[in-house]
């Protein structure tokens, strides 16, 4: 029994019997198709000998099939592979497979691609090298697999069709080693790649196979194009974005844009699909970057990818968390390599790839600052500082290197980014960074900044990286901490460009603005250093950078302060400073700190004030001044915004109460050793400021006053002590100095310890002065003046400090000062001295001096009184209060002709004075009268210690001043209403706190409402604040009824006119209601104007409108001088708090488009309202209810308030809130919107802006439902497309409109859009054209009246037209299309197209048409075909652009219509070329021709035979536009001439055709299109084709002459000459003969000299047929006529006339070339040859004599050398004489050229040449030949010729 080894011998012997026996190839194939695979199956076998026979088999297999036509059993072996998993049989079958798989067919290679693919990642595990083979397999097989569009259903299938639906692992496999493909570039001399590793390279170099990469090798590939049509695949549908993802990265960073281009549309798709927070793509992107390390990692990734890889990495928040990958990052891409110095990545990138990789490492690292989390941040960030820090070093630090940049300049830039990561970075984690105890990083910053001068941009870097750690300083620093800060600070304030810290330390630049503002917010504001420091800023002076100095001043303000540094539980309008960190500086540190011991301002009594920072003292001065004041009324609650000093010095100088709190302070400061030297200092510094007169001591003198005022004694001694510093002060040429001076030279000269041994020197130097006042001239006057005050200060303070000790002044002793003081005032002229007069008058009178008792004889009151009233009247505010003061001392007597009395009314008089300070004066004067030192106005009048003086005795005084201005109130005259109510205002405020005056509060409440509705702005704040001071002194019931009766008029539309109308009352402004020749202002003007036109009711209209005016004037006025505070008081418990219809009118109001009356309703709001955002929350319905039953309201300004008002509403309150009043507003606002009045129309536009607005953020951010969304859309797209809209004439309203169309259509999501679609697109395109400028059609209409064309003009419409961001609105509304929506669409578009009017609307329409075709062509194809007449249809529109569109919407069109539509279109294009008369038909054809191929190749190649033959004819169209586009069609759709014989019957019968035609365009176009067919069919022309050609040129040469023809006629002659033409029809070419003689005689000589041409090449086809004597019939005349004929000019007659000079020469060349080529030696007899040759030697010589042309010369001589290369095939000897003669002739004509050029006599001899072998039959012929050569070659210069008649005479026989 045979053994199993024995069996499995048998059963391959047989196999192999059988393959040696197949004899051929093909037999072999069908054995190895049937046997190979069982065969290597066999190898698996167990029996060794089985396995060595069949390898032996196998080897002998591989010597048999090198035949390439042998195939191989490709499918099985591959299934056999999957299959089974012996190596040896793999190894095999791989082997095979290879060899076999080329020699498929390109259908059965690519039938493999889903087996080969199958499986093949666990292949990839079971063995890399065979699948590193069957991998390459793959990529051969993708070369020729023809992708389907992207998109399309085929592409969705591919996955499908490839088996990878149910096998991700395969396709993510494929998909990997497609980016490691990508990433691949061979290179021999390393075994690892960035990005890939040695065992990735070794499996896509096919394991060390070194051609797999060269395409000229067996098996070879382009790696280029594999790596294009393996990303084509990755693009395909068979990959999912997730896969595609890394690959797509790779293809992306590219070079060859044929990868990058395709890499960056997958990357844009596959982003979104994938996380960059999933830790296996972050691990991948670090990996691919960094590379993997050892000898056999891959290398990191190029430059590009690094980049790429960067920007995904900085989307990444978990990225952040890779903290060794990310310092590696850094430290590679920036670090210096320490050998050889130079960047460890630009050795390999350099230039601007190192740059931008650069760049991108610094955006990571702001990445890992902004929002890594802090634990990572913490210990990444030191490390990342470090290398930042260490890279700029590297380049040069201070002082950047330019040696260290590299050649792609770019490290400025990059320096200037690494500072900016700097500071970010220490931002992040500033207590490992920033925070250290030297503040080393902060300091290297500001070093930079002083020192580093690269560019301007990295100065900004530097302070940009500083601006950032700044915000790190957030929190409380410790005290070491703060120390170093501030040093480290008040080290860069000190600094100065040009000084030099260090070595190579130069500061070049100024870093105060940048440490002033660390100071600023990295310190307290009770900091005193830190003030310093501003103090410092302001010190630099006025050439400083501007920002320097206003920093300096925030610094030293709370307000900015608080809001430099604001914290998060701050209310932005609540500045109250309640925190620590806010807390004002402690005085007696501040001093210390500003004028201590230690201090640059050190003052000292008798000393000057320092030079230094002359600029700061003044400032320095005031702050401390004000620290004082602030710190002496805390904890009084006290507002402190911008103006806080300015608030608080007049609550010093106003307040009785605030006054004597500070008084108590200072008092208890004298109890405090250390607070009473900072005063002492305080006091010094001012003083000091004073003495020296400083430019800025007018600030200082004030302070210093008011210091000193509210001081006690104890504290001014030492100033007391030295007032006599003060005398230069006092004289100065300042007066606010001189008085401010004289003021304080009073109070301290005055002073019980002054002890001043020079005060009584001083006095008497004043007096004398003082006295000499009628005889000063000049700057005497000045000196008076300081003198005078200076008595009048210190007598009157004297006064009141000893009526405090009961020690008054002498009367002796002031009486005569009060002589002098009263005769300056009534004698005295000049203004100086009267000024110094009244004050004298004022200062006296007050303190008691002065009194009707005290008047110096003879002066009495009335003298006194009238030059007072006299100065009043003229403006004088002194003056006015000087009456009051001298009214003090009078006694209370009401008599007219009492003083008291008298005072009154000359106070009362001065109401005509026009200016309101005089007015307040008199007010203020009026309470001195009335209640003495009781008024309130006195309170800041003593000024030293003490109680005041008495003054006379008051019980009835203020009752009856009170009663006349009451009184007054009621005048309807405008100067004494205003002045009677500021008098009120004055008597409320000063006076309000008495008795008398409280009992008659309401009285004045009537009054001040009163002036509520005057139109004087004035009168209605004067008011106003009176209304709030009765309010604030009156009692509960009081202020009750005060609150109703103004809400009443307030919320009522009718107005309370108080008061009565007289003829004079002002009712309306001047000019309001003009009437032609003045205006109507006054209620006499009403009166007049009703008499005059006899219409009483003319009255009770004016009134009614004055009325309405007057409303609106009280309301105005609700918000001045405090009625705000009214209503905030009322609303928390009284009347208003129970009613809150209030609101929605108030808040209405807010937007009144009268500025006063918005403005004071905004203080009323903010005032009542103290949780805005709740309050209008609770009364949102009734607000909203308000505003949309107002919006249409009769008053323009409550329509317009009410547009505005619902603007603001509806922005700050969520869409559900006002839902159910949305259609309302919509429908509203377009109402309004059409309103009457210009500036509601613009408020109804911003509404409209607003609603846009919300629209859009609504629909982009999907918080409004679907079905409200589809409401607002219902709503504001037809107005927005309306005549208010869109189609609005006016250009603002259209920009509006098309700006929220666009942002309504980019924001919109599909659902919600989708239904408005079709009717939206319709419309969009019918606008287009309505957006055009009006005058654009007239302009193209006189187009050449502006030096351009019609054409011109359109072009650059259709350019704006697609540009235009309507056109990408419509193709927005374009991608939300589904099938309902485009059938809907179609009706809407075609409307659109057929009836829109101007360019822009029909090129628009077209412009739909092709988007719709080429991005929707799912959705469109049903609607093609109809599409496809309706623009051919459009094709035929007058302006060529329009039709030119729709000519290139029907090439687009053509891809989706049916085969029938596309005939018919065709049909149509040559209907429109063949039939039609006009010619733009013929280019429109074209157009849509040229535009079918290029738009739809596909097709119009698929229905080529169609087509094509009309395409041939037509692009030899006679207009050059039609021919050339007829011309590109065919060149891009032909690939060779040739091309023609396959269509040769359609284009003869087309030609043929029009040949008949009576267009002679037709016609020549026929005649053109047969020659260049007859020029396409080579030289040899098949009897079929020339059957078919025949008839065609036959026809094109009939008929006359045309220009062109000579085309047809010379490819006749090409016709003709092919061999097997009409060879056997002898009357066939009997015609050609006919018609070349024909054609030949023509008369018209531009085609005669083409004709002659032809006729001299046509005699030569045939050797047999003789023409010599037609020829000669034909061309003799000519030659003749030409000879003998007038001479022509030497220019081209193309339009008829007579030939020119070169046509005729023309003419004689062609004519003797074919009368000479015309004799045909043979079979001729001798006679006829002679005769023949005579005749032509005759017109030959003729020729050479009369005419001496190059051209013809050279003709003559070329058809000599053809005539005798003729003869001497024929003639041989003996010849008889008479030829011999004749050829003697010829032979003396080829040295008559002797004259022409050297080309010329070149020919000669070559045509002497040719004649030299006749001369071996005649001895004659021969001498002549020889002796012509000899002697010409003797005068012959040129080489050239001398070398052709050398080779002439060589040519003679047995020479």
């Amino acid at each position: 029994m045979a053994t199993a080894e024995a069996n499995e011998l048998s059963l391959v012997g047989k196999v192999e019997l059988r393959i040696a026996l197949s004899d051929s190839d093909t037999k072999l194939e069908t054995i190895l198709n049937t046997y190979l695979p069982p065969l290597l199956l066999k190898l698996a076998s167990d029996h060794i000998s089985v396995r060595d026979k069949v390898i032996s088999i196998c080897q002998h297999i591989i010597t048999r099939i090198k035949a390439p036509q042998i195939k191989l059993p490709v499918a099985g072996l591959l299934k056999q592979y999957k299959e089974n998993t012996n190596a040896l049989i793999r190894h095999f079958d791989i082997l095979y497979i290879q060899q076999g798989l080329l020699r498929l067919a390109v259908s059965d290679r690519l039938d493999l691609l889903p087996l080969l693919i199958h499986g093949i990642h666990q292949n990839y595990q079971e063995s890399a090298r065979h699948t590193a083979s069957l991998f390459n397999m793959f990529l051969k097989l993708l070369h020729s697999l023809a992708l389907p569009p992207r998109g399309s259903a085929d592409d969705i299938g591919l996955r499908q069709q490839f088996g990878l639906m149910s096998r991700d692992e395969d396709a993510q496999f494929i998909a990997s080693w497609i980016g490691r493909l990508l990433l691949f570039v061979p290179d021999p001399s390393k075994s690892r790649l960035p990005g890939l590793d040695t065992e990735d390279c070794r499996f896509l170099q096919l394991y060390d196979k070194k051609d797999t990469w060269q395409p000229g090798a067996a098996g070879g590939m382009n790696l280029v194009e594999t790596k294009v049509v393996a990303v084509k695949f990755l693009a395909s549908g068979a990959c999912t974005d997730p896969e595609r993802f890394i690959p797509a990265l790779y293809a992306s960073s590219d070079t060859n844009s044929r990868l990058s281009d395709i890499g960056d549309d997958m990357l844009k798709r596959a982003v979104p699909a994938i996380s960059l927070e999933d830790g296996e793509v972050l691990n991948q992107l670090f990996r691919v970057y960094l590379g993997s390390r050892g000898t056999d990692g891959s290398l990191p990734a190029r430059a590009p990818l690094q980049t790429r890889i960067l920007a995904l990495l900085c989307k990444s928040k978990r990225a952040t968390s890779y903290r060794a990958e990310s310092i590696q990052i850094v430290t590679e891409g920036l670090t210096l390599d320490a050998q050889n110095g130079i960047n460890a990545f630009t050795t390999s990138t350099k230039g601007l790839e190192a740059s931008k990789l650069r760049s991108q490492i610094f955006a990571y690292t702001n990445w890992l600052a902004r929002v890594g989390d802090p634990t990572d941040v913490g210990i990444i960030v030191p490390s990342l500082v470090s290398q930042l820090r260490e890279y700029i070093e590297n380049q040069g630090w201070p002082t950047y290197r330019e040696e260290s940049s590299d050649k792609g300049g770019n490290d400025v830039s990059l320096r200037s980014l690494c500072y900016e990561s700097v500071g970010v970075l220490a931002r992040a984690s500033p207590t490992k960074t920033i925070f250290d105890e030297d503040l080393d990083l902060l300091r290297w910053l500001f070093d930079s900044l002083a020192a580093d001068l690269t560019s301007r941009e990295v100065g900004l870097s530097i302070e940009s990286a500083l601006s950032s750690v700044l915000g790190a300083f957030g929190g409380r620093l410790g005290q070491g901490l703060e120390a170093s800060l501030q040093n480290l600070l008040l080290h860069n304030m000190q600094r100065q460009p040009g000084h030099t810290e260090g070595p190579g330390l130069n500061i070049v630049r100024s870093t105060q603005f940048t440490a002033l503002r660390f100071a600023n917010r990295c310190l307290d504001f009770k900091n005193t250093k830190a003030r310093w420091l501003n103090i410092i800023a302001l010190g630099t002076g006025s050439n400083e950078r501007r920002e320097l100095l206003e920093e300096g001043r925030k610094g030293l303000n709370p307000y900015w302060y608080r809001m430099l540094n604001p914290t998060r539980s701050d209310d932005a309008g609540n500045i109250a400073v309640d925190i620590s960190k806010y807390d004002f500086p402690d005085f007696v540190g501040l001093v210390e700190e500003f004028f201590g011991q230690d201090a640059i301002w050190n003052p000292v009594l008798s000393q000057t004030t320092p030079v230094s920072m002359s600029d700061a003292y003044g400032p320095a001065v005031k702050f401390c001044h004000h620290v004082l004041l602030y710190q002496s009324l805390f904890p009084q609650a006290l507002t402190l915004d911008s103006e806080w000093e300015r608030q608080l010095e007049v609550l010093v100088s106003n307040d009785e109460n605030a006054r004597e709190q500070v008084k108590d302070y200072l008092r208890k400061m004298a109890s405090d050793s250390e607070a009473t030297a900072a005063l002492e200092s305080l006091l010094l510094a001012e003083f000091n400021d004073v003495v020296e007169l400083n430019s800025k001591a007018a600030s200082c003198g004030d302070c210093l006053l008011q210091l000193c005022s509210l001081s006690p004694d104890l504290m001014v001694v030492s100033l007391a002590q030295h007032v006599r510093l003060l005398q230069n002060s006092i004289t100065s040429t300042e007066k606010s100095t001189r008085q401010t001076t004289s003021r304080l030279f009073g109070i301290l000269a005055s002073h019980p310890d002054c002890g001043e041994p020079g005060l009584q020197e001083m006095m008497r130097g004043f007096n004398a002065k003082s006295r000499a006042w009628s005889d000063a001239v000049g700057s005497q006057y000045i000196e008076v003046h300081g003198a005078v005050l200076a008595i009048t200060y210190y007598w009157s303070r004297r006064a009141f400090r000893e009526h405090a000790s009961a020690m008054p002044v002498t009367e002796a002793s002031v009486k005569p000062f009060i002589e002098l003081a009263i005769e300056m005032l009534t004698l005295s002229h000049d203004k100086t001295l009267l000024d110094a007069a009244i004050i004298s008058v004022y200062e006296l009178g007050l303190s008691g001096i002065l009194s009707p008792e005290t008047l110096p004889a003879p002066r009495n009151v009335s003298d006194v009184l009238k030059k007072l009233a006299e100065h009043a009247d003229k403006g004088n505010e002194n003056a006015v209060k000087a009456l009051g003061t001298f009214a003090m001392q009078c006694d209370e007597d009401l008599a007219e002709d009492a003083a008291f009395k008298q005072i009154i009314n000359a106070l009362l008089k001065l109401h005509n004075v026009r200016d309101p300070a005089i007015q307040f004066a008199v007010g203020e004067a009026l309470s001195y009268a009335a209640v003495g030192w009781q008024s309130k106005a006195l309170v800041e009048a003593i000024d030293v210690e003490g109680d005041p003086p008495p003054s006379a005795v008051r019980d009835i005084s203020l009752s009856s001043i009170l009663d006349v201005i009451l009184e007054e109130c009621k005048t309807t005259k405008p100067a004494l209403r205003q002045a009677s109510d500021i008098w009120l205002l004055c008597l409320v405020q000063f006076c309000g706190h008495l008795p008398a005056m409280r009992s008659r509060l309401r009285e004045c409440q009537s009054a001040f409402k009163g002036f509520l509705a005057d139109r004087d702005s004035l009168n209605q704040e004067t008011a106003s604040r009176g209304l709030s001071l009765v309010y604030e002194k009156g009692d509960r019931e009081l202020k009750e009824d005060l609150v109703r009766d103004l809400v009443g008029s307030f919320t009522g539309a009718s107005a309370n006119m108080s008061g009565t109308v007289s003829a004079e009352t002002q009712l309306f402004e001047p000019g309001a209601l003009p009437t032609g020749d003045g205006s109507i202002t006054t209620y006499k003007d009403i009166m007049s104007l009703a008499a005059e036109v006899g219409n009483p009711s003319l009255v009770y209209k004016f009134m009614s409108l004055a009325a309405n005016n007057a409303i609106w004037s009280s309301r105005a006025a609700f918000g001045r001088f405090g009625l705000s505070s009214i209503f905030s008081d009322s609303s928390v418990d009284g009347y208003l708090s129970q009613n809150p219809k209030l609101y929605p009118v108030l808040f209405r109001y807010r937007f009144d488009p009268n500025t006063n009356v918005r403005n004071s309703m905004n203080e009323i709001w903010t005032a009542l309202v103290r949780e805005p955002t709740a309050t209008i929350d609770q009364h949102f319905d009734s607000i909203m209810g308000d505003l949309l039953k107002n919006i249409l309201g009769k008053e323009w300004r409550t329509r317009q308030a009410c547009c505005a008002a619902i603007a603001d509403l509806v922005q700050s309150r969520p869409a559900a809130k006002y839902e159910k009043y949305t259609g309302d507003i919509w429908t509203l606002t377009f109402k309004v919107c059409d309103d009457i009045k210009e500036s509601v129309r613009t408020a109804a536009m911003t509404l409209a802006r607003v609603l846009v607005g919300i629209l859009t953020r609504g629909l982009e951010g999907g918080d409004s439902s679907p079905r409200n969304a589809g409401a607002m859309l219902e709503n504001v797209l037809p107005f927005l497309l309306s005549p208010s809209g869109l189609e609005s004439p006016a250009q603002d309203v259209q920009a509006f409109s098309l700006s929220a169309l666009l942002q309504i259509i980019k924001k919109s999501s599909k659902s919600a859009l989708r239904p408005f679609v079709p009717g939206l697109v319709g419309r969009l395109v019918l606008l287009l054209s309505s957006l055009e400028p009006e005058g654009i059609e007239y302009i193209r209409l006189r187009a050449e009246q502006y030096g351009v064309t019609g054409q011109q003009i359109d072009d650059a419409r259709l350019s704006g037209v697609r540009g235009s961001p309507m056109l990408e609105a419509i193709e927005r509304c374009l991608d939300f299309l589904d099938e309902t929506s485009m059938h809907e669409l179609r009706g809407s578009l075609e409307n659109a197209v057929t009836t829109g009017l101007g360019l822009p609307s029909r090129v628009g329409g077209s412009r739909v048409l092709v988007s719709l075709a080429t991005r929707h062509n799912f959705l469109f194809r049903p609607h093609a075909d109809h599409f496809l007449r309706l623009a051919r249809k459009q094709v035929l529109d007058r302006n060529d652009t329009i039709s030119a569109s729709y000519s290139a919407a029907c090439g687009y069109l053509v891809r989706l219509a049916s085969d029938d539509e596309i005939l018919t279109l065709f049909e149509y294009c040559r209907k429109l070329y063949f039939e039609s008369d006009d010619e733009r038909h013929r280019l429109i054809s074209g157009e849509i021709v040229f535009a079918t191929s290029k738009y739809a190749t596909d097709r119009f190649n698929a229905l080529a035979a169609e087509i094509l033959p009309f395409t041939f004819f037509a692009k030899h169209d006679s207009n050059d536009r039609a021919k050339s586009l007829f011309q590109d069609t065919w060149n891009e759709t032909v690939g060779g001439s040739r091309t023609v014989l396959l269509y040769m019957q359609e284009i003869i019968q087309l030609a043929l055709t029009s040949l008949n035609s009576p267009r002679w365009a037709l016609k020549h176009t026929a005649a053109f299109t047969v020659a260049e067919a007859i020029n396409a069919t080579g030289d040899e022309i098949s009897d079929p084709i020339a059957q078919v050609i025949w008839p065609g040129i036959e026809k094109a040469v009939d008929g006359k002459a045309w220009e062109g023809k000579e085309k047809a006629l010379q490819a006749f002659v090409r016709f003709t000459r092919a061999k097997n033409v009409v060879t056997e029809d002898k009357g066939k070419w009997a015609h050609i003969q006919k018609i070349m003689l024909r054609e030949s005689k023509r008369n018209n000589a531009a085609y005669r000299q083409h004709a002659l041409a032809c006729l001299a090449e046509f005699v030569e086809l045939r050797e047999t047929i003789d023409l010599a004597t037609e020829v000669h019939d034909i061309t003799a005349p000519i030659i003749e006529d030409l000879l003998t004929g007038p001479e022509q000019m030497d220019h081209d007659m193309r339009s008829g006339g007579p030939p020119s000079k070169i046509m005729n020469e023309d003419i004689l060349a062609n004519a003797q070339s074919a009368l000479l080529r015309s004799i045909k030696p043979m079979g001729r007899a001798n006679e006829d040859l002679i005769s023949s040759l005579s005749r032509a030697l005759e017109l030959t010589v003729k020729t050479f004599s009369g005419n001496g042309s190059r051209k013809v010369h050279n003709a003559i001589f070329e058809a000599e050398k053809s005539l005798f290369e003729k003869l001497q095939k024929v003639l041989g000897p003996p010849i008889p004489e008479p030829l011999v003669a004749v050829l003697s002739q010829f032979v003396k004509t080829l040295f008559k050229g002797s004259e022409q050029v050297e080309q010329t006599r070149i020919k000669a001899a070559e045509a002497a040449a040719a004649f030299a072998p006749l001369t071996s039959t005649s001895e004659q012929m021969r001498t002549l030949l020889i002796e012509g050569i000899k002697s010409t070659r003797t005068q012959e210069r040129s080489v050239a010729v001398q070398q052709s008649l050398e080779r002439a005479r060589r040519a003679i026989p047995d020479v």
